[in-house]
């Protein structure tokens, strides 16, 4: 089989979103806002940090990273940014898995991304691999009034350290969203055994979704992030309080819409050949309702599973993420996640 240079598949692929995207953003004359949340698979830079556990992102680590590769990572970054904007890129983009606020400045400064004036909400979590989470917006879209980086607590283990839930309450248009991004813990040690740090992440989560809604019962929340588990998981169902189907009888009012995509079988992961839906997005119900400025519906989130993100599985069947690593080896692709996206609309639609 003819092996297509990949310079060219990234420009088809630039072109067929940008095509598809114009068309579809220039019938609609009424605010429409564009919100994206990627794990970008190790988005480290080259340097060793002693405060860090990033010895294997360095040139001589086990992963031999260089410089050329974090510049083409992040050149990676931007066009799938790009890609799912399609007609103008998202105004906000979540992150995790980014290393530091270098790679972050490099990613909204150095690309082409530049244009468009992203600023940056991030700061060094307390994760001992030096993986954070971020928020990039558009301040000509956004307005952000406050900003938050709410450290989760592990009841059984105060020494315990993992990232940060980033917090911002903004503006758009005369509505005010609050948006929260996540990385929960990882599964690593099985999945019974670490799910106390997911329930604890939850705890944290809902405990400010709740401080919120005491003053702004109506407030219009949006819930973006590696959750590092299945929209029917415990913590997501039980602790946070999450629903998985439209019901009047939700009592957090908070919808999964993403465990509606994975009915309907999407997948934003895949682990020994069967795709999870661990990158979620989660709205209050209030989002929901027409009449507000800014409202959505479950229709206007998906994942986005453009082929040029995605390989054959030769393990497995079918496709599978086309990743940065396969083990330790490097493989040259954009991330063993797919970005996840959720489109809110202005008055009137």
């Amino acid at each position: 089989m003819m092996r297509v240079p990949p310079l060219f598949k990234y420009l088809v692929f630039l072109f067929l979103s940008i095509t598809v995207f114009s068309v579809y953003g220039q019938s609609n004359t009424e605010p429409r806002y564009r919100i994206m949340f990627y794990n970008v698979e190790n988005l480290f830079d080259p340097f060793d940090d002693s405060l860090k556990l990033d010895n294997e992102f360095t040139p001589t680590g086990v992963r031999h990273w260089t410089w050329d590769k974090m510049e083409r990572k992040i050149n990676n970054i931007y066009k799938v940014i790009m890609a799912v904007g399609g007609y103008e890129p998202p105004v906000m983009v979540g992150l995790c898995e980014i290393e530091n606020g270098f790679v972050l400045h490099k990613l909204v400064n150095e690309t082409p991304l530049s244009k468009f004036g992203y600023r940056i909400i991030h700061r060094e979590s307390p994760d001992k691999r030096g993986i954070d989470v971020a928020l990039i917006y558009r301040p000509n879209k956004v307005k952000v009034q406050e900003r938050e980086f709410i450290r989760v607590i592990f009841p059984d283990d105060s020494s315990r350290s993992t990232r940060e839930i980033v917090y911002a309450r903004c503006l758009m248009g005369n509505d005010t969203l609050h948006v929260f991004v996540n990385h929960w813990p990882s599964k690593y040690g099985g999945e019974l055994k670490s799910e106390s740090g997911r329930i604890a992440a939850a705890i944290t989560l809902r405990d400010k979704v709740d401080s919120i809604k005491i003053f702004y019962p109506t407030a219009r929340i949006l819930i973006i992030g590696d959750f590092n588990d299945e929209p029917e998981s415990k913590p997501i169902v039980e602790t946070l309080g999450a629903c998985e189907h439209l019901t009047t009888e939700c009592q957090s009012g908070l919808i999964n819409l993403s465990a509606m995509l994975k009915s309907r079988g999407f997948g934003s992961y895949k682990y020994q050949g069967t795709w999870g839906m661990i990158d979620q997005i989660i709205v209050s119900n209030s989002l929901l309702e027409k009449g507000h400025h800014l409202n959505t519906n479950p229709s206007n989130a998906s994942v986005f599973d453009n082929k040029l993100l995605l390989e054959p599985d030769k393990r497995y069947t079918g496709y599978r993420p086309f990743r940065t690593f396969i083990g330790f080896k490097y493989h040259g692709g954009f991330s063993d996640h797919l970005p996840v996206y959720i489109d809110l609309l202005g008055n009137g639609e």
